[in-house]
Protein backbone atom coordinates (compact mmCIF):
# COMPACT_ATOMS: atom_id res chain seq x y z
CA UNK A 1 0.00 0.00 0.00
CA UNK A 2 1.30 3.53 -0.81
CA UNK A 3 2.47 5.72 2.08
CA UNK A 4 0.12 8.55 1.09
CA UNK A 5 -2.84 7.05 -0.74
CA UNK A 6 -5.68 9.45 -1.59
CA UNK A 7 -8.60 7.10 -1.89
CA UNK A 8 -10.00 4.04 -0.23
CA UNK A 9 -12.81 1.71 -1.30
CA UNK A 10 -14.56 -0.64 1.13
CA UNK A 11 -16.32 -3.81 -0.04
CA UNK A 12 -18.74 -6.13 1.69
CA UNK A 13 -18.67 -4.69 5.26
CA UNK A 14 -16.20 -2.81 7.42
CA UNK A 15 -15.78 -2.76 11.21
CA UNK A 16 -15.45 0.45 13.22
CA UNK A 17 -11.90 -0.40 14.33
CA UNK A 18 -10.95 -0.95 10.74
CA UNK A 19 -12.26 2.50 9.84
CA UNK A 20 -10.39 4.24 12.64
CA UNK A 21 -7.11 2.69 11.40
CA UNK A 22 -7.57 4.26 8.00
CA UNK A 23 -8.75 7.54 9.49
CA UNK A 24 -5.38 7.78 11.18
CA UNK A 25 -3.71 7.57 7.76
CA UNK A 26 -6.07 10.19 6.26
CA UNK A 27 -7.65 7.87 3.73
CA UNK A 28 -10.95 8.93 2.26
CA UNK A 29 -13.79 6.41 1.85
CA UNK A 30 -15.34 6.91 -1.58
CA UNK A 31 -17.47 3.77 -1.92
CA UNK A 32 -18.99 1.06 0.28
CA UNK A 33 -20.43 -2.13 -1.22
CA UNK A 34 -21.50 -5.46 0.20
CA UNK A 35 -21.15 -7.67 -2.91
CA UNK A 36 -17.60 -8.87 -3.60
CA UNK A 37 -18.44 -10.15 -7.08
CA UNK A 38 -19.77 -6.69 -7.95
CA UNK A 39 -16.48 -5.02 -6.95
CA UNK A 40 -14.43 -7.64 -8.81
CA UNK A 41 -16.28 -6.74 -12.02
CA UNK A 42 -14.86 -3.22 -11.86
CA UNK A 43 -11.42 -4.58 -12.76
CA UNK A 44 -12.38 -7.19 -15.36
CA UNK A 45 -14.25 -5.16 -17.99
CA UNK A 46 -14.47 -1.76 -19.67
CA UNK A 47 -17.25 0.45 -18.31
CA UNK A 48 -19.55 2.58 -20.44
CA UNK A 49 -20.63 4.68 -17.47
CA UNK A 50 -18.25 7.62 -17.09
CA UNK A 51 -18.69 7.89 -13.32
CA UNK A 52 -17.79 4.22 -12.89
CA UNK A 53 -14.60 4.71 -14.91
CA UNK A 54 -13.63 7.66 -12.69
CA UNK A 55 -14.39 5.62 -9.54
CA UNK A 56 -12.16 2.74 -10.68
CA UNK A 57 -9.38 5.16 -11.60
CA UNK A 58 -9.41 6.69 -8.11
CA UNK A 59 -9.25 3.39 -6.20
CA UNK A 60 -6.02 3.14 -4.20
CA UNK A 61 -6.92 0.39 -1.72
CA UNK A 62 -9.54 -2.32 -1.28
CA UNK A 63 -10.28 -3.97 2.07
CA UNK A 64 -13.06 -6.20 3.31
CA UNK A 65 -14.20 -8.21 6.27
CA UNK A 66 -16.61 -11.17 6.27
CA UNK A 67 -19.75 -11.12 8.43
CA UNK A 68 -22.15 -13.87 9.45
CA UNK A 69 -25.05 -13.38 7.02
CA UNK A 70 -26.06 -11.44 3.95
CA UNK A 71 -28.58 -9.54 6.07
CA UNK A 72 -25.80 -8.42 8.44
CA UNK A 73 -23.77 -7.26 5.45
CA UNK A 74 -26.68 -5.22 4.11
CA UNK A 75 -27.38 -3.66 7.51
CA UNK A 76 -23.76 -2.67 8.12
CA UNK A 77 -23.42 -1.36 4.57
CA UNK A 78 -26.50 0.81 5.06
CA UNK A 79 -25.30 2.18 8.41
CA UNK A 80 -21.82 2.98 7.07
CA UNK A 81 -23.21 4.73 4.00
CA UNK A 82 -25.39 6.94 6.21
CA UNK A 83 -22.46 7.65 8.54
CA UNK A 84 -19.70 8.37 6.01
CA UNK A 85 -21.77 9.48 2.98
CA UNK A 86 -19.26 8.20 0.35
CA UNK A 87 -19.24 10.15 -2.87
CA UNK A 88 -20.11 7.23 -5.16
CA UNK A 89 -22.82 5.55 -3.08
CA UNK A 90 -26.49 6.21 -3.77
CA UNK A 91 -28.06 9.08 -1.87
CA UNK A 92 -31.19 8.33 0.17
CA UNK A 93 -33.10 11.58 -0.14
CA UNK A 94 -35.42 11.22 2.87
CA UNK A 95 -33.78 11.97 6.22
CA UNK A 96 -36.50 13.63 8.27
CA UNK A 97 -37.96 12.52 11.60
CA UNK A 98 -41.40 10.91 11.72
CA UNK A 99 -44.18 10.96 14.31
CA UNK A 100 -44.83 8.04 16.67
CA UNK A 101 -47.73 7.15 18.95
CA UNK A 102 -46.55 6.63 22.49
CA UNK A 103 -48.21 4.60 25.25
CA UNK A 104 -46.48 6.09 28.27
CA UNK A 105 -44.90 3.82 30.89
CA UNK A 106 -46.90 5.04 33.89
CA UNK A 107 -49.90 4.24 36.04
CA UNK A 108 -53.00 4.95 33.92
CA UNK A 109 -50.90 5.40 30.73
CA UNK A 110 -51.44 8.37 28.45
CA UNK A 111 -51.59 7.86 24.67
CA UNK A 112 -50.18 10.72 22.58
CA UNK A 113 -48.14 11.74 19.53
CA UNK A 114 -44.38 12.37 19.77
CA UNK A 115 -41.28 12.68 17.59
CA UNK A 116 -38.89 11.87 20.46
CA UNK A 117 -38.16 8.30 21.52
CA UNK A 118 -37.23 8.17 25.21
CA UNK A 119 -35.96 4.89 26.62
CA UNK A 120 -38.08 4.88 29.79
CA UNK A 121 -40.00 1.66 29.15
CA UNK A 122 -42.78 3.37 27.17
CA UNK A 123 -44.22 1.69 24.07
CA UNK A 124 -43.84 3.41 20.67
CA UNK A 125 -45.90 2.55 17.58
CA UNK A 126 -44.72 3.79 14.22
CA UNK A 127 -43.08 5.77 12.89
CA UNK A 128 -45.92 7.05 10.71
CA UNK A 129 -45.17 8.75 7.40
CA UNK A 130 -48.13 11.12 7.74
CA UNK A 131 -49.13 13.26 10.72
CA UNK A 132 -52.68 13.07 9.39
CA UNK A 133 -52.64 9.30 9.91
CA UNK A 134 -51.51 9.81 13.52
CA UNK A 135 -54.30 12.32 14.19
CA UNK A 136 -56.86 9.99 12.60
CA UNK A 137 -55.76 7.08 14.80
CA UNK A 138 -55.71 9.21 17.96
CA UNK A 139 -59.18 10.58 17.18
CA UNK A 140 -60.39 7.02 16.64
CA UNK A 141 -58.89 5.86 19.96
CA UNK A 142 -60.29 8.83 21.91
CA UNK A 143 -63.69 8.27 20.35
CA UNK A 144 -63.67 4.63 21.47
CA UNK A 145 -61.99 4.82 24.87
CA UNK A 146 -62.07 7.32 27.70
CA UNK A 147 -58.43 8.11 28.44
CA UNK A 148 -56.82 10.73 30.61
CA UNK A 149 -54.88 13.62 29.03
CA UNK A 150 -53.42 15.18 32.19
CA UNK A 151 -49.78 14.58 33.18
CA UNK A 152 -50.42 14.01 36.90
CA UNK A 153 -48.57 11.34 38.85
CA UNK A 154 -51.55 9.08 39.56
CA UNK A 155 -49.94 6.94 42.22
CA UNK A 156 -52.28 5.06 44.54
CA UNK A 157 -51.10 7.07 47.56
CA UNK A 158 -51.81 10.46 45.95
CA UNK A 159 -55.24 9.38 44.70
CA UNK A 160 -56.23 8.03 48.13
CA UNK A 161 -54.95 11.26 49.74
CA UNK A 162 -57.34 13.24 47.49
CA UNK A 163 -54.52 15.27 45.94
CA UNK A 164 -56.34 15.78 42.61
CA UNK A 165 -59.79 16.88 41.46
CA UNK A 166 -61.55 15.88 38.26
CA UNK A 167 -61.26 18.39 35.39
CA UNK A 168 -63.52 19.48 32.52
CA UNK A 169 -62.62 16.35 30.50
CA UNK A 170 -64.38 14.25 33.14
CA UNK A 171 -67.53 16.36 32.98
CA UNK A 172 -67.51 16.18 29.17
CA UNK A 173 -67.38 12.38 29.37
CA UNK A 174 -63.91 12.09 27.81
CA UNK A 175 -62.27 10.73 30.98
CA UNK A 176 -63.62 8.48 33.75
CA UNK A 177 -61.83 10.37 36.53
CA UNK A 178 -59.01 8.03 37.52
CA UNK A 179 -57.47 10.94 39.46
CA UNK A 180 -60.29 10.68 42.05
CA UNK A 181 -60.44 6.88 41.97
CA UNK A 182 -63.55 6.62 39.76
CA UNK A 183 -61.76 4.05 37.55
CA UNK A 184 -59.59 1.10 38.52
CA UNK A 185 -56.17 0.29 37.05
CA UNK A 186 -57.55 -3.04 35.75
CA UNK A 187 -60.38 -1.35 33.82
CA UNK A 188 -57.99 1.20 32.34
CA UNK A 189 -55.46 -1.47 31.33
CA UNK A 190 -58.19 -3.36 29.47
CA UNK A 191 -58.64 -0.28 27.29
CA UNK A 192 -54.88 0.10 26.80
CA UNK A 193 -54.64 -3.55 25.74
CA UNK A 194 -57.34 -2.97 23.11
CA UNK A 195 -55.57 0.18 21.92
CA UNK A 196 -52.34 -1.78 21.41
CA UNK A 197 -54.19 -4.19 19.13
CA UNK A 198 -55.74 -1.35 17.12
CA UNK A 199 -52.32 0.24 16.61
CA UNK A 200 -51.08 -3.15 15.37
CA UNK A 201 -53.96 -3.23 12.89
CA UNK A 202 -56.00 -5.83 14.77
CA UNK A 203 -59.58 -4.59 15.21
CA UNK A 204 -61.16 -7.98 15.82
CA UNK A 205 -60.89 -8.06 19.63
CA UNK A 206 -62.20 -4.51 20.06
CA UNK A 207 -65.16 -5.17 17.78
CA UNK A 208 -66.09 -8.36 19.62
CA UNK A 209 -65.78 -6.60 22.96
CA UNK A 210 -68.01 -3.69 21.91
CA UNK A 211 -70.62 -5.98 20.32
CA UNK A 212 -70.83 -8.06 23.47
CA UNK A 213 -71.17 -4.90 25.55
CA UNK A 214 -73.90 -3.55 23.24
CA UNK A 215 -75.96 -6.78 23.45
CA UNK A 216 -75.69 -6.86 27.26
CA UNK A 217 -76.84 -3.25 27.54
CA UNK A 218 -79.73 -3.85 25.16
CA UNK A 219 -80.68 -6.99 27.07
CA UNK A 220 -80.82 -4.95 30.30
CA UNK A 221 -82.99 -2.35 28.55
CA UNK A 222 -80.23 0.35 28.62
CA UNK A 223 -80.91 1.39 25.06
CA UNK A 224 -79.26 4.82 25.15
CA UNK A 225 -75.98 3.34 26.38
CA UNK A 226 -76.30 0.52 23.81
CA UNK A 227 -76.75 3.11 21.05
CA UNK A 228 -73.53 4.91 22.10
CA UNK A 229 -71.62 1.61 21.95
CA UNK A 230 -73.15 0.89 18.53
CA UNK A 231 -71.82 4.24 17.29
CA UNK A 232 -68.35 3.19 18.42
CA UNK A 233 -68.72 -0.09 16.51
CA UNK A 234 -69.71 1.85 13.38
CA UNK A 235 -66.66 4.14 13.72
CA UNK A 236 -64.31 1.17 14.14
CA UNK A 237 -65.82 -0.81 11.26
CA UNK A 238 -65.71 2.25 8.99
CA UNK A 239 -62.01 2.81 9.73
CA UNK A 240 -61.27 -0.88 9.20
CA UNK A 241 -63.15 -0.93 5.88
CA UNK A 242 -61.09 1.97 4.55
CA UNK A 243 -57.77 0.24 5.18
CA UNK A 244 -58.64 -3.39 4.36
CA UNK A 245 -57.69 -4.33 0.82
CA UNK A 246 -57.39 -8.13 0.95
CA UNK A 247 -58.39 -11.01 3.14
CA UNK A 248 -57.18 -10.80 6.77
CA UNK A 249 -55.10 -13.98 6.38
CA UNK A 250 -52.27 -11.87 4.92
CA UNK A 251 -50.66 -10.66 8.11
CA UNK A 252 -47.36 -9.08 9.19
CA UNK A 253 -45.98 -8.63 5.67
CA UNK A 254 -43.83 -5.86 4.11
CA UNK A 255 -44.39 -5.06 0.43
CA UNK A 256 -41.74 -3.31 -1.68
CA UNK A 257 -41.71 -2.14 -5.31
CA UNK A 258 -39.43 0.08 -7.40
CA UNK A 259 -39.68 2.36 -10.44
CA UNK A 260 -36.62 4.16 -11.77
CA UNK A 261 -35.18 6.32 -14.52
CA UNK A 262 -31.63 7.29 -15.43
CA UNK A 263 -31.03 9.47 -12.37
CA UNK A 264 -33.46 8.46 -9.62
CA UNK A 265 -35.28 5.46 -8.22
CA UNK A 266 -38.47 5.41 -6.13
CA UNK A 267 -39.14 2.55 -3.73
CA UNK A 268 -42.61 2.17 -2.24
CA UNK A 269 -43.21 0.37 1.05
CA UNK A 270 -46.55 -0.98 2.29
CA UNK A 271 -46.83 -2.65 5.69
CA UNK A 272 -49.72 -5.11 5.90
CA UNK A 273 -51.28 -6.32 9.14
CA UNK A 274 -54.35 -8.58 9.07
CA UNK A 275 -55.13 -7.53 5.52
CA UNK A 276 -54.90 -3.80 6.31
CA UNK A 277 -52.34 -1.23 5.20
CA UNK A 278 -50.99 0.17 8.45
CA UNK A 279 -48.15 2.11 6.84
CA UNK A 280 -47.20 3.45 3.41
CA UNK A 281 -44.03 5.27 2.43
CA UNK A 282 -42.02 6.02 -0.72
CA UNK A 283 -38.25 6.54 -0.60
CA UNK A 284 -36.44 8.56 -3.28
CA UNK A 285 -32.90 7.42 -4.18
CA UNK A 286 -30.41 9.44 -6.23
CA UNK A 287 -28.21 7.19 -8.36
CA UNK A 288 -24.45 7.76 -8.45
CA UNK A 289 -23.19 4.93 -10.70
CA UNK A 290 -24.88 2.39 -12.97
CA UNK A 291 -26.80 0.74 -10.12
CA UNK A 292 -29.41 -1.84 -11.09
CA UNK A 293 -32.97 -1.91 -9.73
CA UNK A 294 -32.03 -5.08 -7.84
CA UNK A 295 -29.20 -3.35 -5.96
CA UNK A 296 -31.27 -0.27 -5.23
CA UNK A 297 -34.20 -2.31 -3.95
CA UNK A 298 -31.94 -4.27 -1.58
CA UNK A 299 -30.46 -1.05 -0.19
CA UNK A 300 -33.90 0.55 0.18
CA UNK A 301 -35.45 -2.48 1.93
CA UNK A 302 -32.72 -2.47 4.58
CA UNK A 303 -33.05 1.29 5.11
CA UNK A 304 -36.86 1.30 5.30
CA UNK A 305 -37.13 -1.72 7.60
CA UNK A 306 -34.52 -0.22 9.89
CA UNK A 307 -36.13 3.22 9.85
CA UNK A 308 -39.62 1.93 10.59
CA UNK A 309 -38.46 -0.78 12.97
CA UNK A 310 -40.17 -3.52 10.95
CA UNK A 311 -39.94 -7.07 12.30
CA UNK A 312 -41.97 -8.73 9.53
CA UNK A 313 -40.69 -12.19 8.62
CA UNK A 314 -41.95 -12.05 5.02
CA UNK A 315 -41.60 -9.50 2.24
CA UNK A 316 -43.25 -9.26 -1.20
CA UNK A 317 -41.05 -7.94 -4.05
CA UNK A 318 -41.44 -7.76 -7.87
CA UNK A 319 -38.28 -9.79 -8.67
CA UNK A 320 -35.68 -11.98 -7.01
CA UNK A 321 -33.29 -10.29 -4.56
CA UNK A 322 -30.51 -11.46 -2.23
CA UNK A 323 -31.72 -10.82 1.31
CA UNK A 324 -30.36 -13.60 3.48
CA UNK A 325 -32.24 -16.41 5.20
CA UNK A 326 -33.81 -14.47 8.08
CA UNK A 327 -36.68 -13.13 5.98
CA UNK A 328 -38.87 -15.04 3.52
CA UNK A 329 -38.84 -13.37 0.08
CA UNK A 330 -41.99 -13.89 -2.02
CA UNK A 331 -42.51 -12.82 -5.65
CA UNK A 332 -46.32 -12.79 -6.09
CA UNK A 333 -47.73 -13.91 -9.43
CA UNK A 334 -51.48 -14.21 -8.84
CA UNK A 335 -54.29 -13.45 -6.41
CA UNK A 336 -54.41 -11.12 -3.42
CA UNK A 337 -50.64 -11.05 -2.98
CA UNK A 338 -50.15 -9.85 -6.56
CA UNK A 339 -52.91 -7.30 -6.00
CA UNK A 340 -51.00 -5.82 -3.05
CA UNK A 341 -47.74 -5.70 -5.04
CA UNK A 342 -49.51 -3.97 -7.96
CA UNK A 343 -50.93 -1.42 -5.53
CA UNK A 344 -47.40 -0.72 -4.26
CA UNK A 345 -46.13 -0.26 -7.84
CA UNK A 346 -48.96 2.21 -8.55
CA UNK A 347 -48.00 4.15 -5.41
CA UNK A 348 -44.36 4.33 -6.54
CA UNK A 349 -45.34 5.51 -10.04
CA UNK A 350 -47.73 8.11 -8.64
CA UNK A 351 -45.07 9.43 -6.26
CA UNK A 352 -42.56 9.68 -9.13
CA UNK A 353 -45.02 11.65 -11.27
CA UNK A 354 -45.72 14.05 -8.39
CA UNK A 355 -41.97 14.55 -7.83
CA UNK A 356 -41.43 15.19 -11.54
CA UNK A 357 -44.18 17.84 -11.53
CA UNK A 358 -42.48 19.59 -8.62
CA UNK A 359 -39.04 19.35 -10.25
CA UNK A 360 -40.40 20.76 -13.51
CA UNK A 361 -41.65 23.82 -11.63
CA UNK A 362 -38.87 24.28 -9.05
CA UNK A 363 -35.79 23.02 -10.91
CA UNK A 364 -36.27 23.08 -14.71
CA UNK A 365 -32.57 22.35 -15.32
CA UNK A 366 -32.75 19.08 -13.38
CA UNK A 367 -35.97 18.22 -15.22
CA UNK A 368 -34.27 18.78 -18.61
CA UNK A 369 -31.17 16.83 -17.57
CA UNK A 370 -33.28 13.86 -16.49
CA UNK A 371 -35.31 13.79 -19.72
CA UNK A 372 -32.19 14.07 -21.87
CA UNK A 373 -30.52 11.21 -20.00
CA UNK A 374 -33.67 9.13 -20.39
CA UNK A 375 -33.88 9.81 -24.15
CA UNK A 376 -30.22 8.91 -24.58
CA UNK A 377 -30.83 5.53 -22.91
CA UNK A 378 -34.18 4.78 -24.61
CA UNK A 379 -32.92 5.58 -28.13
CA UNK A 380 -29.44 4.09 -27.58
CA UNK A 381 -27.71 7.37 -28.49
CA UNK A 382 -24.04 8.19 -27.98
CA UNK A 383 -24.81 11.66 -26.60
CA UNK A 384 -27.82 13.37 -25.04
CA UNK A 385 -30.15 14.87 -27.70
CA UNK A 386 -29.99 18.46 -26.46
CA UNK A 387 -30.72 19.72 -29.99
CA UNK A 388 -33.44 17.86 -31.92
CA UNK A 389 -34.77 18.68 -35.40
CA UNK A 390 -37.93 17.14 -36.86
CA UNK A 391 -39.08 17.17 -40.52
CA UNK A 392 -42.54 16.79 -42.08
CA UNK A 393 -43.80 17.13 -45.68
CA UNK A 394 -47.14 18.56 -46.78
CA UNK A 395 -48.90 18.86 -50.18
CA UNK A 396 -52.42 19.06 -51.59
CA UNK A 397 -53.08 16.52 -54.38
CA UNK A 398 -49.47 16.90 -55.46
CA UNK A 399 -49.57 20.72 -55.58
CA UNK A 400 -48.02 23.40 -53.36
CA UNK A 401 -45.55 20.93 -51.83
CA UNK A 402 -43.86 22.30 -48.71
CA UNK A 403 -41.85 20.94 -45.78
CA UNK A 404 -41.32 22.04 -42.19
CA UNK A 405 -38.39 21.74 -39.82
CA UNK A 406 -39.00 22.35 -36.11
CA UNK A 407 -36.28 22.58 -33.50
CA UNK A 408 -36.36 21.38 -29.88
CA UNK A 409 -33.66 22.39 -27.39
CA UNK A 410 -33.42 20.64 -24.01
CA UNK A 411 -36.78 19.00 -24.75
CA UNK A 412 -38.63 22.30 -25.43
CA UNK A 413 -39.67 23.95 -28.72
CA UNK A 414 -37.32 26.68 -29.96
CA UNK A 415 -39.76 28.48 -32.27
CA UNK A 416 -37.29 31.11 -33.43
CA UNK A 417 -35.33 28.29 -35.12
CA UNK A 418 -38.31 26.82 -37.01
CA UNK A 419 -37.93 26.79 -40.80
CA UNK A 420 -40.32 26.31 -43.76
CA UNK A 421 -39.26 24.98 -47.16
CA UNK A 422 -40.93 25.22 -50.56
CA UNK A 423 -40.09 22.05 -52.50
CA UNK A 424 -38.22 23.06 -55.69
CA UNK A 425 -36.91 19.93 -57.44
CA UNK A 426 -39.83 17.51 -57.04
CA UNK A 427 -42.84 17.45 -59.36
CA UNK A 428 -46.10 15.98 -58.03
CA UNK A 429 -46.66 14.03 -54.83
CA UNK A 430 -43.39 12.28 -53.92
CA UNK A 431 -42.80 12.30 -50.15
CA UNK A 432 -39.54 10.37 -50.41
CA UNK A 433 -37.93 12.74 -52.91
CA UNK A 434 -39.28 15.76 -51.04
CA UNK A 435 -37.75 14.52 -47.79
CA UNK A 436 -34.43 13.89 -49.53
CA UNK A 437 -34.41 17.45 -50.91
CA UNK A 438 -35.33 19.28 -47.72
CA UNK A 439 -32.89 17.35 -45.49
CA UNK A 440 -30.08 18.00 -47.96
CA UNK A 441 -30.90 21.73 -48.20
CA UNK A 442 -31.16 22.12 -44.42
CA UNK A 443 -27.83 20.59 -43.50
CA UNK A 444 -25.95 21.86 -46.57
CA UNK A 445 -26.81 25.34 -45.37
CA UNK A 446 -25.88 24.64 -41.73
CA UNK A 447 -22.52 23.27 -42.90
CA UNK A 448 -21.89 26.24 -45.21
CA UNK A 449 -22.74 28.72 -42.47
CA UNK A 450 -20.85 26.71 -39.84
CA UNK A 451 -23.95 26.55 -37.61
CA UNK A 452 -24.26 23.88 -34.88
CA UNK A 453 -25.73 20.57 -35.98
CA UNK A 454 -28.40 18.66 -34.00
CA UNK A 455 -27.68 15.51 -32.00
CA UNK A 456 -30.91 13.88 -33.22
CA UNK A 457 -33.01 14.13 -36.39
CA UNK A 458 -36.61 12.88 -36.30
CA UNK A 459 -38.35 12.06 -39.59
CA UNK A 460 -42.14 11.94 -39.70
CA UNK A 461 -42.67 8.68 -41.55
CA UNK A 462 -41.60 5.08 -41.80
CA UNK A 463 -38.70 3.31 -43.48
CA UNK A 464 -39.16 5.02 -46.88
CA UNK A 465 -38.93 8.61 -45.63
CA UNK A 466 -36.12 7.64 -43.25
CA UNK A 467 -34.08 6.04 -46.07
CA UNK A 468 -34.50 9.20 -48.18
CA UNK A 469 -33.24 11.40 -45.34
CA UNK A 470 -30.29 9.03 -44.73
CA UNK A 471 -29.38 9.29 -48.44
CA UNK A 472 -28.95 13.07 -48.06
CA UNK A 473 -26.91 12.69 -44.89
CA UNK A 474 -24.60 10.23 -46.64
CA UNK A 475 -24.14 12.68 -49.51
CA UNK A 476 -23.16 15.38 -47.01
CA UNK A 477 -20.93 12.90 -45.11
CA UNK A 478 -22.97 13.44 -41.96
CA UNK A 479 -24.38 9.93 -41.59
CA UNK A 480 -23.02 8.42 -38.39
CA UNK A 481 -22.24 11.85 -36.98
CA UNK A 482 -25.91 12.72 -36.33
CA UNK A 483 -28.41 10.19 -34.96
CA UNK A 484 -31.54 9.87 -37.07
CA UNK A 485 -34.84 8.02 -36.48
CA UNK A 486 -38.25 7.80 -38.13
CA UNK A 487 -41.61 7.67 -36.33
CA UNK A 488 -44.51 5.98 -38.13
CA UNK A 489 -47.98 7.32 -37.30
CA UNK A 490 -49.98 4.10 -37.23
CA UNK A 491 -48.46 2.38 -34.19
CA UNK A 492 -45.98 5.09 -33.18
CA UNK A 493 -43.11 2.69 -33.86
CA UNK A 494 -39.55 4.02 -34.01
CA UNK A 495 -37.33 3.05 -36.98
CA UNK A 496 -33.54 3.17 -37.04
CA UNK A 497 -31.47 3.22 -40.25
CA UNK A 498 -30.67 -0.30 -41.40
CA UNK A 499 -33.06 -1.98 -38.92
CA UNK A 500 -36.06 -3.67 -40.51
CA UNK A 501 -37.70 -4.22 -37.12
CA UNK A 502 -38.82 -1.07 -35.27
CA UNK A 503 -38.81 -0.53 -31.50
CA UNK A 504 -41.91 0.29 -29.49
CA UNK A 505 -41.48 2.69 -26.59
CA UNK A 506 -43.84 2.67 -23.62
CA UNK A 507 -46.83 4.84 -24.59
CA UNK A 508 -46.39 6.77 -21.33
CA UNK A 509 -42.62 7.27 -21.65
CA UNK A 510 -41.34 10.83 -21.74
CA UNK A 511 -39.02 9.95 -24.63
CA UNK A 512 -41.97 9.03 -26.85
CA UNK A 513 -43.89 12.10 -25.70
CA UNK A 514 -41.03 14.41 -26.73
CA UNK A 515 -40.77 12.72 -30.15
CA UNK A 516 -44.55 12.89 -30.64
CA UNK A 517 -44.60 16.54 -29.62
CA UNK A 518 -41.86 17.36 -32.14
CA UNK A 519 -43.68 15.39 -34.87
CA UNK A 520 -47.01 17.09 -34.13
CA UNK A 521 -45.37 20.52 -34.01
CA UNK A 522 -43.69 19.91 -37.39
CA UNK A 523 -47.04 18.82 -38.83
CA UNK A 524 -48.82 21.89 -37.44
CA UNK A 525 -46.12 24.29 -38.62
CA UNK A 526 -46.01 22.73 -42.10
CA UNK A 527 -49.81 22.70 -42.51
CA UNK A 528 -50.03 26.36 -41.46
CA UNK A 529 -47.46 27.32 -44.09
CA UNK A 530 -49.16 25.14 -46.71
CA UNK A 531 -52.56 26.78 -46.12
CA UNK A 532 -51.07 30.25 -46.41
CA UNK A 533 -49.40 29.29 -49.66
CA UNK A 534 -52.60 27.82 -51.11
CA UNK A 535 -54.63 30.83 -50.02
CA UNK A 536 -52.07 33.20 -51.50
CA UNK A 537 -52.04 31.27 -54.79
CA UNK A 538 -55.84 31.29 -54.95
CA UNK A 539 -55.97 35.06 -54.51
CA UNK A 540 -53.27 35.56 -57.11
CA UNK A 541 -55.20 33.36 -59.58
CA UNK A 542 -58.25 35.69 -59.41
CA UNK A 543 -56.07 38.74 -60.12
CA UNK A 544 -54.04 36.95 -62.80
CA UNK A 545 -56.42 37.71 -65.70
CA UNK A 546 -56.53 41.47 -65.15
CA UNK A 547 -54.43 43.21 -67.78
CA UNK A 548 -52.00 45.70 -66.29
CA UNK A 549 -51.84 43.99 -62.83
CA UNK A 550 -48.53 42.14 -62.58
CA UNK A 551 -47.04 39.81 -59.96
CA UNK A 552 -45.54 42.62 -57.90
CA UNK A 553 -48.85 44.50 -57.77
CA UNK A 554 -50.69 41.30 -56.82
CA UNK A 555 -48.34 40.76 -53.88
CA UNK A 556 -48.86 44.33 -52.68
CA UNK A 557 -52.64 43.93 -52.87
CA UNK A 558 -52.53 40.58 -50.99
CA UNK A 559 -50.32 42.06 -48.32
CA UNK A 560 -52.63 45.04 -47.83
CA UNK A 561 -56.15 43.54 -48.21
CA UNK A 562 -55.61 39.81 -47.47
CA UNK A 563 -58.45 38.64 -49.79
CA UNK A 564 -60.06 39.37 -53.18
CA UNK A 565 -63.41 40.19 -51.54
CA UNK A 566 -61.75 42.97 -49.54
CA UNK A 567 -60.08 44.29 -52.69
CA UNK A 568 -63.53 44.41 -54.34
CA UNK A 569 -65.00 46.25 -51.35
CA UNK A 570 -62.12 48.75 -51.10
CA UNK A 571 -62.74 52.42 -51.91
CA UNK A 572 -60.94 54.21 -54.72
CA UNK A 573 -58.87 56.10 -52.16
CA UNK A 574 -57.73 52.86 -50.51
CA UNK A 575 -56.73 51.35 -53.87
CA UNK A 576 -54.83 54.50 -54.89
CA UNK A 577 -53.00 54.45 -51.55
CA UNK A 578 -51.89 50.86 -52.17
CA UNK A 579 -51.03 50.65 -55.91
CA UNK A 580 -51.27 54.17 -57.34
CA UNK A 581 -53.89 55.94 -59.47
CA UNK A 582 -53.43 54.16 -62.81
CA UNK A 583 -53.64 50.62 -61.41
CA UNK A 584 -56.39 51.61 -59.01
CA UNK A 585 -58.51 52.75 -61.97
CA UNK A 586 -57.90 49.39 -63.71
CA UNK A 587 -59.06 47.50 -60.61
CA UNK A 588 -62.06 49.77 -60.04
CA UNK A 589 -63.17 49.31 -63.65
CA UNK A 590 -62.72 45.51 -63.36
CA UNK A 591 -64.74 45.08 -60.17
CA UNK A 592 -67.35 47.85 -60.56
Amino acid sequence: MSDTPKYHKVIRTVSIAYLSYFTRHKLKIIYIKNLKKRVTSYFTKTHENGKTRILVKKIANIKHIVVETETDALLLENNLIKKHKPRYNVLLKDDKSYPWICIKNERFPRVFQTRRLIKDGSEYFGPYTSVKTVYTLLDLIRGLYQLRTCNYDLSQEKIEAGKYKVCLEYHLGNCKGACEGHETVEEYEENIKAIREILKGNFKDSLQRFKKQMHNLAKDMHFEEAQKVKEKIDVLENYQAKSTIVNPKINNVDVFSIVSDESYAYVNFLQISLGSIVRSHTLEIKKKLDETDKELLEIAIVEIRQRFNSQSKEIYVPFKIDFGDDVKVTIPKLGDKKHILDLSIRNAKYYRLEQLKQVKIVDPDRHANRIMAQMKADLRLKVEPRHIECFDNSNFHGTNAVAACVVFKDGKPSKKDYRNFNIKTVVGSDDFASMEEVVYRRYKRLLDEKEPLPQLIVIDGGKGQLSSAVKSLRELKLFGKIAIIGIAKKLEEIYFPGDSVPIYLDKRSETLKIIQQARNEAHRFGITHHRKKRSKKFIQSELLGIKGIGDKTQLELIKEFKSVSRIKEATMEQLVGCVGLAKAQILWKEFH
